[in-house]
C-alpha cells in the first residue's frame, strides 16, 4: 500500500488534493504540501525524510528480502515436515518390533 500511495503522489504538484488510505478501506482527504519528500519509517520507531524516488526503492529493497525470507523459512518447514514424517515411520517400526501388534502412530 505504501508504494503505491508514493508512486500515486509522486510528482503531483503542491496543493494537489488526494486521498490517502489509512487502513481498513478507509481514506483521509489531503492536500499535498510537498511532493518531492516524505517520512519513511526506518527501524526501531526512527523516521528519516527522503525523496519519494529513494523511498520507493527502499520499500521494494525491504519487500525482496520479505519475500528472500518467507521462502527461506518455507523451506525450513519443508525439511522439517519431511524429517518429522521419516522419524515417524521410524517410531512406528519401532513399536511393531516390540510390541509384535500392529501400533501406528498419526
Amino acid at each position: 500500500m505504501a508504494n503505491s500511495t508514493l508512486e500515486g503522489i509522486n510528482k503531483k504538484p503542491k496543493g494537489t488534493e488526494t486521498l490517502v488510505p489509512i487502513g481498513a478501506d478507509s481514506y483521509v482527504r489531503a492536500e499535498i504540501s510537498d511532493s518531492e519528500k516524505v517520512i519513511v519509517g526506518i527501524g526501531a520507531e526512527v523516521c528519516m525524510e527522503k525523496t519519494i524516488d529513494e523511498s520507493i526503492t527502499e520499500l521494494k529493497n525491504r519487500q525482496t528480502e520479505l519475500e528472500k525470507t518467507r521462502t527461506s523459512i518455507e523451506q525450513q518447514l519443508g525439511q522439517i515436515l519431511t524429517r518429522l514424517e521419516n522419524d515417524r515411520g521410524r517410531l512406528n517400526d519401532l513399536l511393531k518390533k516390540k510390541s509384535g501388534e500392529n501400533v501406528e502412530v498419526v
